[in-house]
């Protein structure tokens, strides 16, 4: 088939497309078939794998096989990550709820305070799965280089928060695309930013280590 030219991007065009649906199918069949509360998080974290590979060209094996692949190795570490998510936004929530409806005017100071702290969280858990696929850390260190990463590129965490927009307004005028392109679409900007993160973090450390060698080298 031809690269190029007009035909070149219809090709490309309707070969993301088609991967992009069936990896939403793919995503939604799998969340079932782990009864939704267990499967989610591991269909989603497969979901991202997989076009992570695709955007790196390296899809070695069949997107079904591949997806499967991660989908049952990270069952219960996505699981937990998943949940740890959940929870933390559930002591948010509570504490926002209790901070708001108390009495006590000192109480109250902590409000917006609480507001910032989980949209930060909220900016942070953007990059928590793409960053665990990338570097595959352990939890602490998956959140705390989550949260660096996010600070760190500002013009990316504002394009991820544009594309969970744009898919979320479309979604809303045509609902008939979220159960071929709603999730796997969100992904595919997700991780198209943190890529360009990581390859930005990659490049001033790169940088940092250049600068360091030639001032040892003229010692």
């Amino acid at each position: 088939m031809p690269t190029n030219g007009t035909l070149g991007f219809i090709y490309k065009f309707s070969d993301w497309a088609m991967k992009l649906a069936y990896l939403n199918i793919l995503w939604i069949l799998f969340t079932i078939f782990g009864l939704i509360i267990g499967g989610f998080f591991p269909a989603t974290f497969a979901l991202f794998s997989v076009i992570r590979l695709l955007l790196q060209n390296r899809e070695e094996a069949s997107v079904f096989k591949t997806f499967w692949s991660f989908y049952k190795k990270d069952f219960w570490k996505s699981n937990s990550i998943g949940w740890s998510i959940i929870l933390i936004f559930i002591i948010f929530y509570l504490d926002i709820q209790f901070v708001q409806e108390s009495t006590n005017p000192f109480l109250h100071i902590f409000y917006y305070p609480l507001l910032i702290l989980a949209f930060i969280f909220s900016l942070t858990v953007l990059y928590i799965i793409p960053t665990y696929i990338h570097f595959d850390l352990k939890m602490v260190q998956l959140f705390k280089n989550s949260f660096i990463i996010m600070i760190l590129n500002p013009l990316n965490t504002i394009t991820m928060i544009s594309g969970v927009m744009i898919i979320y307004f479309v979604s809303m005028y045509i609902p008939g695309i979220i159960p071929f392109f709603g999730g796997s679409l969100l992904a595919l900007f997700i991780m198209i930013a943190a890529l360009r993160s990581y390859k930005k973090v990659e490049d001033k450390k790169e940088h940092i280590e250049s600068v360091r060698f030639h001032q040892e080298f003229k010692k």
